[in-house]
């Protein structure tokens, strides 16, 4: 991140956005400058996730990586849902889960295999993450599956009863992996024996790495908070104008929702995976991307769920058949490529292809 041009860009992309909301520009200029300025606040919400992720040791600061960059896009689910948009947001959850396992991921495996020939990371991780995926997958089938056979109460009963399941079983899965099981998913490149290592991450002590982080504990944390709070108000003034913009271009919801505010969501996610998978760091890369994924299917879209409760506008897991299709495509193709615990640049551009043929055919919708 270039300092010159960066903070100058930020501050006037968010004072143009401000402009044109305040003072009645049309619906596209709202939907541009809320769009662009969202998009640097959540790049700079990255750099500073990814310091903060600095002092807190490999396998937490990937999970932190993972959090605060979804936090754009549980940011815009919640306006989206309040506006009662919920075939957009089941869109977005689907845009999200496949922009990070094949967009995120391709991305990175490139930008890391173009560099190192060969990079490595947990095998027992890779295999956690493949059951995971693959429960998610399931959890979001049944309800679709089942929807014909059941009125609208009982399926919103299933719902319920499904998130609090997902909800229960990630957070199982944090105990598992942060604390009984955190040592023997180490990440395989460090320099010193696991326990060492998993010593340091306890005492918040950095990852081994040859790079400092761009600033102290203090100013990263300020600096995610602050991000957070402009991510969320230029959030809800993007999904003020996209109906409207949508509608204008002639772009479905589903395409809106699946790739457009995806994309725009995961910049966070695009800007530190890449980055540490170009610094060798590919497991923390891999955990960013397939762990974005996971905690959008098993933690967000439950949650969402029950958000969804609080605006009287229920919504359920009931996604249409393009996106049960998308998110089983690119579980698979995901599970496939990372279970050997190894990467290379073509299965990035793999993962790609993949992205470029959905987009392709949910943009034809």
């Amino acid at each position: 991140m270039n300092a010159r041009w960066f903070y100058p860009l930020l501050i006037i992309a968010t004072l143009l956005s401000g402009l044109v909301h305040w003072f009645g520009f049309n619906e596209t200029f709202r939907f541009i400058f809320a769009s662009l300025s969202l998009l640097l606040w959540a790049a700079l919400l990255g750099k500073a996730t990814e310091n903060v992720a600095h002092y807190a040791g490999e396998r937490l600061g990937g999970f932190l990586n993972a959090t605060f960059g979804n936090a754009a896009e549980l940011i815009i689910a919640v306006f989206l849902i309040r506006e009662g948009l919920l075939d957009m947001v089941k869109a977005s959850i689907t845009g999200s889960i496949i922009g990070n396992l094949l967009l995120v991921l391709g991305l990175s495996l490139v930008a890391g295999g173009v560099k190192f020939k060969v990079q490595s990371f947990n095998t027992m991780l890779a295999g956690h993450n493949a059951s995971l995926m693959l429960l998610a997958v399931i959890a979001l089938f049944i309800p679709a599956s089942f929807s014909t056979y059941l009125p609208s109460g009982e399926l919103e009963t299933l719902s319920l009863i499904i998130s609090a399941l997902l909800i229960a079983g990630y957070l199982l899965w944090l105990i598992f992996s942060m604390i009984t099981h955190k040592e023997e998913l180490a990440h395989p490149g460090n320099q010193e024996p696991v326990a060492k290592q998993a010593e340091k991450d306890a005492l918040g002590t950095p990852p081994i790495s040859g790079e400092q982080p761009s600033w102290s504990r203090n100013v990263s944390v300020f600096l995610l908070l602050l991000s957070t709070v402009f991510v969320a108000v230029q959030s809800e003034w993007l999904v003020e104008s996209i109906e409207v913009v949508a509608h204008s271009l002639g772009w479905s919801e589903l395409f809106v929702g699946a790739f457009l505010i995806a994309v725009i969501g995961n910049a966070a996610e695009h800007s530190a995976a890449i980055f540490l998978a170009m610094k060798n760091r590919i497991g923390a890369a891999v955990e960013i991307a397939i762990g974005s994924s996971l905690q959008i299917a098993l933690f967000v879209a439950p949650f969402l769920v029950f958000i969804s409760l609080l605006f009287q506008k229920p919504m359920n897991l009931v996604f249409t058949g393009p996106e049960m299709v998308a998110i089983a495509v690119s579980a698979f193709i995901a599970k496939s490529i990372s279970r050997d615990g190894s990467t290379n640049w073509f299965e990035g551009i793999l993962l790609l292809i993949v992205y470029i043929i959905l987009g392709t055919a949910f943009f034809l919708v």
